[in-house]
């Protein structure tokens, strides 16, 4: 009993914290839905490196200074208008030998058309037709590549509207030759042929 004849106060004890079994901290609260999408598929989420190796395939090595020219080389305008030129002519040249193959007044003399003409001269006529329109596909393929690289450099996209352009373009060129209106045709023609054949190729 205390002095001065109080009464007593009771003495509380203090509670320790609860713990796991065995004296343990208490587990980490759940990993919340939300931050594990984060982790998975949202902007937490950490790129897998693709490595060739890992999946089996061949390491490519580094480009060298001489491979990176010339891929420079045939993306140019100049590489790509050269190769169509020399398409072109090859083209033409068999659609020139083509035409002439399946014409019969090839080898005819205009003078004398009863005359029976010789497969000489019949092959004369066919080479000489071959090599005319050989020529013409030359000039408009190599027009419409520059043109289109030209006209895809300075848009800096790679859509059909570049073929459209390139045709209206290379048409008008050509048909400016024999005045405004079949500049105008020649346009509007080789616009429309571009895209069909852009449509077509996609």
């Amino acid at each position: 009993r205390p002095v001065g004849g109080g009464c007593p106060r009771p003495v509380m004890a203090a509670v320790p914290p609860p713990s796991a079994p065995g004296g343990t901290e208490a587990p980490p609260p759940p990993l919340q839905y939300s931050l594990l999408l984060q982790h998975l598929v949202g902007e937490q989420r950490r790129p897998r490196a693709w490595d060739p190796a890992a999946l089996g395939g061949i390491p490519s090595p580094p480009k060298s200074e001489e491979q990176k020219m010339v891929e420079r080389a045939m993306e140019s305008c100049a590489f790509k208008a050269a190769l169509a030129c020399v398409g072109g002519f090859v083209l033409g040249g068999a659609f020139g030998v083509f035409t002439a193959g399946i014409d019969t007044n090839v080898g005819f003399d205009p003078k004398d058309p009863y005359r029976t003409p010789t497969a000489k001269e019949v092959l004369k006529d066919m080479g000489q037709r071959g090599i005319s329109y050989a020529k013409n596909f030359a000039i408009v393929g190599a027009m419409f590549s520059c043109t289109e690289c030209v006209v895809e450099s300075y848009r800096g996209k790679s859509d059909w509207k570049n073929s459209v352009i390139s045709g209206c373009i290379t048409g008008g060129a050509i048909g400016f030759r024999a005045g405004l209106k079949a500049g105008v045709i020649g346009c509007g023609g080789f616009a429309a042929f571009s895209a069909a054949i852009d449509y077509y190729l996609r």
